[in-house]
């Protein structure tokens, strides 16, 4: 089933949702049945901006929380309630390789973004897209997400990631130090905030290459101002990527 995005809707006399709704209590009990299902959340939060926040404050929560429990008790030890950016845009990142458009963030490379069953997010992986500077900050990184045989750029993989307490983190602050200017046109797919390159700032370590089983000098990365990673490498076949491994 598909809706229209209701966007101005309150609950005003005319809105639909206030003829018998369900109250908060009653919908959270549902989706806890439904084992918080994303697409079933998605659809609901297009019937109207009550049940949009609703979804926002609630349901995504408890579905970044069920998806990845340990990680999300991390990135909420600091004592925060929420997690930077919002629980709606956590929960696309953990379920959605976003791609990219030719001309777009990526230059060149053309693939579309679609969803993913299940992502792996490791804490120790991130460690080796951080700077020296920067390896008291937690970074969780996905696997990549493989999109073989595109042409003329080999195997390409995207990843995805996300930054704890990324407004205190030393990459923010070498970031702003470097004067590294944000993008002028992309935003963050998953929360539409503005972008600065780690590439352009010459912050991506050598062991991100070995770690994700890339060519040297393949990776690239990007982080929003909510601190959520999108990046893209070129793949080394499969014989070669484990020997990396070997390496590291």
């Amino acid at each position: 089933m598909h809706l229209a995005k209701q966007y101005r809707c309150i609950h005003s006399a005319s809105c639909m949702c206030t003829k018998g709704h369900l109250n908060e209590e009653v919908i959270y009990l549902i989706f806890e049945n439904l084992k918080w299902n994303p697409q079933l959340i998605a659809t609901l939060s297009c019937a109207c901006k009550w049940f949009d926040d609703f979804a926002k404050r609630v349901l995504w929560k408890e579905f970044c929380k069920t998806r990845a429990p340990k990680m999300m008790l991390d990135l909420q030890s600091c004592g925060s309630h929420s997690v930077d950016g919002n629980w709606r845009a956590l929960g696309k990142l953990l379920i959605h390789c976003s791609g990219c458009k030719k001309g777009g963030l990526f230059n060149s490379v053309n693939v579309s973004g679609h969803f993913v069953y299940r992502t792996r997010f490791s804490r120790t992986s991130g460690k080796s897209f951080l700077p020296g500077q920067c390896r008291t900050d937690v970074l969780y990184v996905s696997d990549p997400c493989e999109h073989l045989d595109q042409e003329d750029d080999g195997d390409i993989g995207f990843f995805r990631g996300i930054f704890k307490s990324f407004a205190m983190s030393m990459a923010r602050k070498m970031l702003i130090q470097k004067g590294t200017p944000l993008h002028p046109t992309e935003v963050c797919p998953y929360c539409k905030a503005k972008l600065w390159s780690m590439l352009q700032s010459k912050m991506i370590p050598s062991s991100a290459s070995c770690r994700l089983g890339a060519y040297d000098d393949s990776v690239e990365y990007h982080v929003c101002l909510n601190g959520h990673v999108l990046g893209i490498c070129t793949l080394l076949p499969l014989s070669d990527s484990e020997g990396a491994s070997e390496v590291e």
